[in-house]
């Protein structure tokens, strides 16, 4: 969405109390969030999001499409998407918007022009897309967008390890020190400290 005013549901009184789950942080009061995994082709990408914005607009809700080949799942997704509703209540946002700061905490960074590579681009896509407040009829309207899928995308063979290692610069000190391959909780460990050192 192009403003930055607050959607009709909030928080409430707890929504600056620290919480480690997506859905204990994002519904006090029945309020949440939904994350999916869709496919689409995207011939143009401006026409693409001008296209969801209106349906976001629409349903007076936000909805951001996460590339998943820059994700380390979904929970990184998820995670990202969680702190910047904080950061949204909080007023605390570096960007104008809700989508650009739930891509900026994807990315690790306060770069919009980073940022933006963890969005969707033009040709084939495989997204994580987020709804934040949760509407009914959102998934239906977004049908003809998208096509949503069960499909499993949290996978990270070696190849994709060896990316996110290099994206988040991760070094092998910080993998020496988990008992198991733990990509995704280090990433996910550069997340928050985006939040700390904002």
């Amino acid at each position: 969405m192009a403003d930055n005013k607050k959607p009709v549901d909030s928080l409430g009184p707890d929504k600056g109390r620290p919480l480690p789950h997506l859905q204990d942080a994002l519904s006090p009061g029945g309020h949440a969030c939904d994350v999916r995994t869709a496919t689409c082709f995207i011939g143009d990408r401006v026409a693409f999001l001008q296209k969801i914005r209106a349906i976001a607009e629409l349903f007076d809700t936000h909805i951001i499409c996460f590339n998943t080949g820059m994700l380390a799942g979904k929970r990184h997704a998820q995670m990202a998407l969680h702190h910047a509703v904080r950061s949204f209540h909080n007023g605390s946002m570096v960007s104008n918007t809700l989508e650009m700061e739930a891509l900026l905490f994807a990315a690790g960074s306060r770069q919009c022009s980073v940022a933006a590579l963890f969005g969707v681009q033009e040709g084939d896509n495989s997204m994580f897309v987020g709804c934040y407040p949760t509407r009914d009829g959102i998934w239906d309207a977004l049908t003809p967008l998208m096509c949503v899928t069960d499909k499993n995308m949290d996978t990270i063979d070696s190849h994709k390890r060896a990316y996110l290692i290099k994206l988040f610069g991760i070094t092998e000190e910080e993998i020496a020190t988990c008992s198991v391959d733990c990509i995704t909780e280090l990433v996910l460990e550069r997340i928050a400290l985006l939040e700390v050192y904002r």
